[in-house]
């Protein structure tokens, strides 16, 4: 595919159409909206076809390739690391974000998904848009090395994910459960977390709205500690309770009790009601929607 193919501009731009981007895709295309997705796979770009998705094959590390992208009123970066990739965290994240910023026209509304990762707190205190960012661990320096990118660049929203779940990601901690393998960590530590759908919603407003502020903590009503996270969990699936581990290391790099997130802004200016406001919503849809 050639740059002469994109010449005109659509509505909307992915670039890392996965998890969340996918779910966004669909839910712009119900909007009536025309959505263009980026893909280093030509397969996938079939794929994108038969959704009537335009693909743009393409990779962000590779600053010649981005020269294909149609310009797009909003811009949609959720781009996901391939742990099986030769390609290392920082290089994705970081210099693939570069390239993209450098690529995009400046009036192209830019969402950008990082992490709640970049908070460093390990005490249980309770964080928002305004906490201090002193992340200990690599993957949230990353984040937030990323983010720092964009601070000077203006039509630019910044959302920062808890942790992300809904239909199909429960299946592996499921399948702990029902063979009653303990989970490392602590259990008293918090867990922040955030419904797939309505991580689409803060995306789909963050895309539609003038907003006040250019970043938003996107985090579900209630966090919970691990230990009532996963009892919940079995409840649901029928298991045995859960087992901890509390000396094995987190695989995560968990330590402390973690912190807990405030989603204050994102229900005062972005997504007022959330579909799935604690876990009790939540993992019932999941599961539901899984089996």
């Amino acid at each position: 595919m050639h740059d002469s193919e994109f010449k005109a501009e659509v509505d909307r731009l992915i670039v890392g159409c996965g998890y969340l981007g996918s779910r966004v895709a669909a839910a712009w295309q119900q909007e009536g909206l025309s959505v263009a997705a980026t893909t280093r796979s030509p397969a996938k770009a079939s794929e994108f076809v038969a959704k009537g998705i335009l693909p743009i094959v393409c990779d962000v590390l590779d600053p010649k390739t981005l020269s294909w992208l149609p310009p797009a009123k909003a811009v949609l970066h959720a781009v996901g690391y391939d742990r099986q990739s030769d390609q290392s965290m920082r290089e994705v994240y970081v210099e693939g974000l570069r390239n993209l910023v450098a690529a995009l026209p400046e009036q192209s509304r830019l969402i950008h998904i990082s992490s709640s990762s970049v908070y460093g707190q390990t005490d249980g205190e309770t964080v928002d848009e305004t906490s201090a960012c002193e992340p200990a661990r690599e993957n949230g320096q990353i984040c937030l090395e990323a983010e720092q990118l964009l601070n000077e660049r203006a039509n630019t929203v910044i959302l920062r994910l808890a942790g992300i779940y809904g239909p199909e990601r429960l299946l592996a901690r499921a399948e702990q459960l029902e063979q009653k393998t303990p989970f490392a960590g602590n259990p008293d530590a918090w867990l922040n977390l955030i419904h797939v759908e309505d991580a689409v919603q803060a995306v789909i407003g963050a895309a539609r709205r003038e907003l006040p502020h250019s970043l938003y903590l996107v985090s579900d009503n209630e966090p919970v500690t691990r230990r009532a996270y996963y009892t919940r969990l079995a409840e649901l699936l029928n298991t045995a309770a859960p087992v901890f581990d509390a000396a094995a290391d987190d695989p995560k790099g968990d330590r402390g009790l973690n912190k807990r997130c405030s989603n204050q802004r994102l229900q005062a200016e972005l997504v007022p009601e959330l579909r799935f406001p604690t876990i009790e919503q939540g993992l019932v849809d999941a599961l539901q929607l899984e089996v």
